[in-house]
């Protein structure tokens, strides 16, 4: 869900929510923003050897290296969490030719009980970020996914359902080169990338409860009593992650002040041909409504509240309709065409980012450590980020390993890992907390717009 994507366009290329995780050392990727063509940019990958060979070893590294030393340097990552930080994560090592294994305690939302959860925005950046792993994936995902960049959307008064300002996301991504914006069912894109990473390696009913550090492997160790060693762990076990706590010790999340009601209705509003996604504001509420194909739509309706608020059994409806009692129709006629059992409640938490992601042979990825706030559209896309640029750190070691014919330095590439991503995310995630802030303080009768934060 995204509220305020074109507010990020005066950032710099490398701190733009619409470039992938593109560092300016980076020139094969930064040269991938001014590339306007898909095949353009696979073209360019495989000449630069970082798209991979169906058998998963580098295409062009791999040539030079000596068999041997390929096979003595390899690594076992082992991750925590088959979610999509995870499966991306899995997805991107094993293509650089490295064993993985993933450890997800239930996998019901890729086998179908989870169909519920909702679709995700999968934005420029991540798309972009995606096709530099796995071309063929992002590709999947993108005819899999329904397109909203090329359609209306911005803020609108929840009232009068009239715009208040409309944001064009298409023209920022096609003049960068970059695919436009998707939402797409979570179960259908978990669902292909666990094809893609093979289900041989995702291990489900398998609930990580502790760890060791050896210094030179890490032993996980599952509620069953089952242990797994490998190179490194990566926590993409979520916000309420199990290995953030064994590292940092535990804490608590931080509430955002609102609970949200989200629901997928079968209804197709009369303006779905020029209009994506609408966000309707109102004071200490606000709605969001989006396009998910099919002739389905998805909505999410944020409330000032405290948290572990309940509804009474076949309720949610009724209170919503009390809530946005004199709203818009496009409001109204959305929450009357939703089944009340394809209504889902949950407190809206965040965590604020950390400076340091891990310990050792262990750090995290994703929500575990900078979950936000979904008012960005940003939570998903920053996990694949993460996943593409822990990737590329590991591969960087590894060669680095092979030519000076050293152990692999998984504790340095960590940390280089880290640092790479600690700005961008932070940055994100402050501006996904201010963007719930200019939501929910908009008063229309104030004729300032966002309230005390217009400008």
């Amino acid at each position: 869900m995204v509220l305020f994507r074109a507010a990020l366009l005066p950032f710099p290329t490398h701190l733009s929510y619409l470039s992938p995780v593109l560092l300016p050392d980076e020139p094969y990727l930064v040269s991938l923003q001014r590339n306007r063509f898909y095949n353009g940019r696979k073209q360019m990958w495989r000449q630069r050897g970082i798209l991979t060979s169906a058998t998963g070893n580098l295409a062009q590294v791999g040539s030079a290296l000596p068999e041997l030393d390929l096979e003595r340097k390899k690594l076992r990552i082992l991750i925590a969490g088959g979610g999509i930080g995870g499966l991306v994560l899995a997805l991107a090592v094993k293509k650089k030719g490295f064993d993985v294994l993933v450890f997800e305690k239930d996998m019901s939302a890729i086998r179908g009980e989870g169909q519920y959860r909702g679709p995700i925005q999968i934005q420029s950046n991540a798309l972009a970020a995606l096709e530099a792993i796995d071309s063929q994936v992002a590709e999947e995902v993108m005819e899999t996914g329904c397109v909203t960049g090329d359609r209306i959307n911005g803020l609108v008064d929840g009232i009068s359902g009239t715009w208040y300002i409309k944001f064009d996301t298409f023209t920022p991504a096609a003049e960068r080169g970059l695919p436009v914006t998707r939402v797409i069912s979570r179960m259908s894109l978990q669902q292909i990338l666990a094809n893609a990473v093979g289900y041989d390696v995702i291990l489900n009913d398998s609930k990580i409860v502790d760890f060791a550090d050896h210094g030179n492997k890490v032993t996980v160790i599952l509620e069953n009593g089952q242990q797994y060693e490998g190179d490194l762990l990566v926590g993409a076990d979520g916000i309420w992650s199990k290995v953030r706590e064994i590292l940092f010790g535990y804490s608590e999340a931080s509430y955002s002040g609102y609970t949200c009601y989200t629901g997928i209705a079968d209804f197709v509003p009369p303006d779905i041909d020029t209009v994506g996604y609408r966000v309707f504001l109102g004071h200490k509420q606000y709605f969001v409504s989006s396009d998910v194909g099919a002739g389905k739509m998805q909505w999410y309706a944020f409330h000032n509240e405290p948290p572990g608020g309940s509804d009474v059994p076949n309720g949610k409806k009724e209170v919503l309709l009390k809530i946005f009692n004199g709203w818009c129709d496009n409001v109204i006629d959305l929450i009357n065409a939703t089944d009340e059992e394809a209504i889902l409640r949950r407190d809206i938490y965040d965590r604020i980012p950390i400076f340091t992601w891990g310990k050792g042979r262990v750090t995290l990825l994703g929500d575990s450590v900078h979950a936000m706030q979904p008012n960005m559209g940003q939570g998903g896309c920053m996990a694949i980020e993460d996943s593409y640029q822990l990737a590329l750190e590991l591969e960087k070691a590894w060669k680095k390993s092979i030519q000076s014919r050293k152990p692999v330095d998984i504790k340095s590439s960590l940390k280089r890992y880290e640092k790479e991503r600690r700005l961008r995310v932070a940055v994100i995630y402050g501006m996904a907390r201010m963007a719930a802030i200019m939501a929910s303080t908009y008063r229309p009768y104030l004729g300032v717009g966002l309230g005390p934060l217009s400008v």
